[in-house]
């Protein structure tokens, strides 16, 4: 197994991780320059009045930008919520354009993606205009005017500023993605959380000095902390490994298969998608409740979908659940796992080919998500309910714990594997001794 010391070792990784560290300190960058003509006082008095609301969730998503009202301000959100409804589309066969093109491979995948790109463009000017008619109307400490002059001017220029700060927030996500490591949306999500950290740990040493917490306390909190981040690392790597055993056969004078394997299905096969996923939906009826933000009916929205009240915990523990099974049904197919199985001659002991083994590997996957969602869920909203009916000081929400360890492990997969290929590279060069090469696994030469 190559070690980390390497990292810095191989050219094209080494440019990848500067990329992506480069287009990390642009979006740092953008997310700190305001949009024109807002009182940033003002906008930092709602933000520390509501940290612990919805508006201080929305603004971990946004990477910090949202606190500023700077022009990333809409951050990835557009883009997630398009590739969403994208995705249902296509999961529901709605469109049979849609399912023609997710098969016909590299080629389709393109064409997905720019209706993607044109429906997030849509919905960045609609979400853009919906923030910024909240923003106007958003009431302060001391009643202290948000915006200096809200004529039709501001609105024009603020919604043309963040659609386009959107938009080259998702080409930024996606040049990371194609020519960093990992996944550049996650990235850009996990920057923010990631921000927040230094200023926490100093909250709680501040606590600790003025007494205001006992040493104990903050110790348990810390050890808790360590706890419950172990786990999702558990499970985030967890797997049920289904036993596979191929038959053996003769082709020429050579006997092949005879060999046990095994099919790895991931606990929580979703990651952190579907936590994002699950944020970016409720953010759907709370920005269109702030085109009427004066109705009845937009109030008892926005009192709904508050980070606050056990009917947003149950809404999005359902949100969760429901894209941990969405994502596993479009991303795993048992039919074509048995068809490829069947192909190569694989079965699994005690199960017969074709249709049985689809509804054995179907039964297991569909019991297995339930276990991983429900975790999932479960660290997602227990932290906040604790916060707020046990009054237990956690500086971190569930969803940005979740989301910091998912991005931060699928990162890393992404560099052992570059590192992997760098070392099967360096082995297999080895092997051309004096202009020939060795068939290592036959143990001849070719």
């Amino acid at each position: 197994m190559p070690g980390f010391t390497e990292l810095f070792d191989v050219p094209d990784l080494r440019r990848r991780i500067g990329f992506t560290l480069g287009a990390l300190a642009v979006f740092r960058v953008g997310a700190s320059v305001p949009i024109p003509g807002v009182n940033g006082d003002a906008i930092r008095a709602i933000f520390n009045a509501q940290s612990g609301g919805l508006l201080g969730f929305l603004n971990t998503f946004s990477g910090g930008a949202l606190g500023h009202f700077s022009i990333f301000s809409m951050g990835v959100m557009p883009y997630i919520n398009a590739s969403i409804i994208v995705s249902l589309l296509q999961g529901a066969h709605v469109f049979p354009v849609l399912d023609r093109l997710a098969k016909e491979g590299e080629l389709g995948r393109r064409k997905l993606n720019s209706y993607t790109r044109y429906l997030t463009l849509a919905l960045a000017v609609f979400q853009s205009f919906g923030l910024t008619l909240a923003i106007t109307k958003m009431p302060t400490p001391g009643n202290v005017p948000v915006v200096i002059s809200p004529d039709a001017w501001f609105y024009c220029v603020t919604v043309l500023t963040l659609t386009a700060g959107t938009i080259f927030v998702m080409w930024l996500g996606e040049q990371m993605t194609e020519q960093g490591i990992g996944n550049g949306v996650s990235l850009i999500i996990f920057a923010g959380i990631v921000e927040r950290l230094p200023a926490a740990t100093m909250n709680l040493f501040e606590l600790v000095r003025l007494e205001e917490m006992g040493l104990l306390t903050a110790l348990a909190i810390v050890a808790a902390l360590a706890a419950v981040t172990l786990s999702v690392v558990w499970v985030e790597t967890a797997q049920r490994k289904i036993p596979v055993q191929y038959a053996k056969r003769v082709v020429g004078r050579r006997m092949y298969g005879g060999t046990q394997s095994y099919l790895p299905l991931k606990v929580d096969q979703s990651g952190v998608i579907a936590v994002i996923f699950a944020v970016s939906l409720i953010q759907v009826p709370l920005t269109a409740s702030m085109f009427y933000s004066q109705s009845e009916w937009a109030q008892k929205v926005q009192e709904v979908i508050n980070q606050g009240n056990w009917i947003y915990d149950l809404l999005y523990a359902g949100l969760i659940i429901f894209f941990c099974y969405f994502y596993n049904s479009v991303s795993i197919n048992p039919d074509d796992l048995a068809e490829n199985m069947k192909k190569s001659g694989g079965f699994i002991p005690g199960i017969r080919p074709g249709a049985p083994t689809a509804k054995h590997i179907e039964w297991v996957l569909e019991r297995i998500t339930l276990g991983g969602a429900l975790f999932v869920a479960a660290i997602a909203v227990l932290p906040d309910v604790l916060r707020r009916n046990f009054s237990v000081p956690f500086f971190f929400g569930g969803t940005s714990l979740l989301i910091a360890v998912g991005v931060a492990l699928d990162t890393m997969g992404q560099v052992e594997a570059h590192l992997i290929m760098r070392h099967y590279e360096g082995f297999l060069k080895k092997g051309r001794i004096q202009g020939r090469w060795f068939n290592i696994g036959q143990g001849g030469t070719a």
